[in-house]
């Protein structure tokens, strides 16, 4: 009883000029992530959860469940959404990809060039498609409300040595997910792909089960991964690590116009957040690996240029292998195009 009049106050005072009162919710969203509260995600949800429950006047409750309260993978967690039992999640596109296989086209690499690319191509249409796309094939239960950043980008790291260009990477045994697309990118750059699952990955590194892995710097500092012999990162930024954030779709549509406007510009609020979040702690993190003594790699553009042709019959398998997966293709690279050209005339512009 005590904690929620606390709660109520709480919501009353955000409400400038309003008298304090005890406002019952009309809706509550209940939003799940299986990270933790150093994580972007949980960034995300305290600004999606501030504002909303502000922009609603307290009409809308959102009850946070971090870590794996409510469900502990992709697939139960996205079955959560489509029953009814969870109504927002977060996951990535390895996480989702066993029932909407094409979002791992986020995965392909070196498709965005940077932030400022990605941030456009993902704020634009090119998320509206997968959206339809994702409705479509969970019959109008599934939808997708924006796409985010959970780690900055994906780099390539190891134990052995510093990886300049593809020929370096010849023989390391890098750790992959279980999927198709990660272990077929390692198989093109001559390494060889061992799925581990990521609780077993620090072990494996010291073992030597394992030689490198692709992850960003914010994951592999916050694991731990130089104390188990990870001492070498190539910034090849060779996938952007994007989120997508998923919501029931009958409890959106269950709510009035006014009610889904608010949900819609706290996704946006939230997706923001995931796009800045990475970015500060990641300029610690790469102090501190190398602070520690590790290896940090900036490649040529002749190199990173080596590499996206090294790793190009990715995209061919991609889109013979995956459903959905040439239609896809498409709307990303069309959307890149796009962003770049209106990001290269607004530089352009403003250069003069």
């Amino acid at each position: 009883m005590l904690k929620q009049t606390l709660k109520t106050l709480t919501v009353a005072a955000m409400l400038a000029g309003s008298a304090l009162s005890a406002v019952a919710a009309d809706y509550t969203i209940r939003a799940t992530a299986n990270s933790n509260e150093n994580d972007e995600d949980y960034d995300g949800l305290v600004v999606f959860k501030n504002y909303v429950e502000a922009a609603s006047n307290g009409a809308i409750e959102v009850e946070l469940f971090i870590g794996t309260q409510l469900c502990s993978n992709g697939a139960e967690c996205l079955q959560g959404v489509a029953g009814g039992v969870i109504d927002v999640y977060i996951s990535t596109s390895g996480g989702a990809s066993g029932i909407f296989p094409y979002v791992q086209v986020l995965d392909l690499p070196y498709l965005m060039a940077d932030d400022r690319v990605a941030e456009k191509v993902l704020s634009g249409d090119f998320t509206r498609k997968v959206r339809d796309m994702a409705l479509e094939d969970s019959d109008g239960l599934i939808r997708l409300m924006t796409i985010g950043n959970t780690g900055g980008w994906r780099n390539f790291a190891n134990t052995k040595r510093r990886v300049a260009e593809p020929a370096d990477m010849e023989g390391l045994k890098i750790r992959t997910v279980v999927a198709d697309l990660p272990q077929e990118l390692v198989k093109a750059l001559g390494a060889s792909p061992t799925p581990i699952p990521w609780p077993e990955l620090f072990t494996s590194f010291q073992t030597g089960v394992v030689e490198g892995s692709k992850n960003g710097i914010t994951d592999i500092m916050g694991m731990k991964f130089p104390d188990a012999g990870l001492q070498y990162v190539t910034l090849d930024g060779h996938a952007y690590m994007g989120a997508l954030w998923w919501m029931s779709n009958e409890k959106f549509l269950a709510m009035p116009e006014e009610m889904r406007r608010v949900v819609v510009d706290g996704f946006y609020a939230l997706q923001q957040a995931t796009f800045a979040s990475p970015k500060r702690k990641s300029i610690k993190a790469y102090e501190d690996f190398v602070a520690g003594g590790g290896d940090l790699y900036v490649p040529t553009p002749d190199q990173k240029a080596a590499f996206k042709e090294a790793a190009s019959p990715v995209y061919d398998w991609f889109k013979g292998n995956v459903a959905r997966g040439d239609e896809v293709f498409t709307a990303l690279t069309d959307a890149v195009a796009e962003a770049e050209a209106e990001i290269n005339a607004d530089r352009d512009a403003d250069l003069n």
